[in-house]
C-alpha cells in the first residue's frame, strides 16, 4: 500500500477521530495534582482500549507513580528493518488560571483565529501531549488497517512527563 492508502483511511475516519480525540481531551489527567490520580489512571485505560482496538498488544503497567501503557504490534505482510519505538505521555499541566481561557479547558473546540485561520483545537493537551500521541495511535492505525505496517511498532506513553518522569 502507499502512502496515499494510508492518508485515504485517515480522511474517511476523520469525524470519528475528532469524537474519538475530543473523548481523550476531556480527561483531566493532571499529574501535578494527587486529586487527579484516578484520571491519570483513566487517561491510560483510555490509550490502551484504543490501542488494543487496533491490533496492537496493550497494557498498563503501574509504576511507583503514574501508570505506564505499553504496547506493540508487528508489521504488516513482509514487514522488514527496525523496530520503531513512539514515545508519548498522557499527562497535561494544570489549567490555572481559569480566567485565561476562552472555553472551558477540558472542553475541546474547534476554533479559527489569525494564528490558525483554518481552524486548531483548543483544549488542555490538544498539543502537548495528547493530541500528538493520539496523532501518532491514528497513523499507525490507518497504517494497520490498510495493511501496510512497515515495521514492528512499540508504544510507550507515560503519565509523568509534566513532573519530570520520575517513574520512567
Amino acid at each position: 500500500m502507499a502512502l496515499d492508502d494510508v492518508l485515504v483511511a485517515i480522511d474517511h475516519d476523520l469525524d470519528n477521530s475528532l469524537d474519538r480525540l475530543f473523548a481523550f481531551l476531556r480527561i483531566p489527567s493532571i499529574s501535578t495534582d494527587p486529586a487527579y490520580r484516578s484520571q491519570c489512571r483513566a487517561a491510560a485505560d483510555w490509550l490502551t482500549v484504543e490501542l488494543n482496538a487496533l491490533g496492537f498488544e496493550a497494557a498498563v503497567h503501574a509504576t511507583a507513580g503514574q501508570p505506564m501503557v505499553v504496547a506493540h504490534a508487528r508489521g504488516g505482510p513482509g514487514a522488514r528493518g527496525p523496530h520503531v519505538l513512539f514515545y508519548g505521555h498522557y499527562d497535561v499541566q494544570p489549567p490555572d488560571p481559569l480566567d485565561l481561557w476562552d472555553s472551558p479547558p477540558f472542553e475541546p473546540v474547534i476554533k479559527k483565529t489569525k494564528v490558525h485561520p483554518k481552524g486548531a483545537i483548543f483544549a488542555r493537551g490538544s498539543c502537548d501531549d495528547k493530541g500528538q500521541t493520539y496523532m501518532h495511535v491514528k497513523a499507525f492505525e490507518a497504517m494497520v488497517k490498510t495493511d501496510s505496517l512497515p515495521c514492528n511498532v512499540k508504544f510507550c506513553i507515560e503519565g509523568e512527563e509534566e513532573i519530570g518522569s520520575p517513574s520512567f
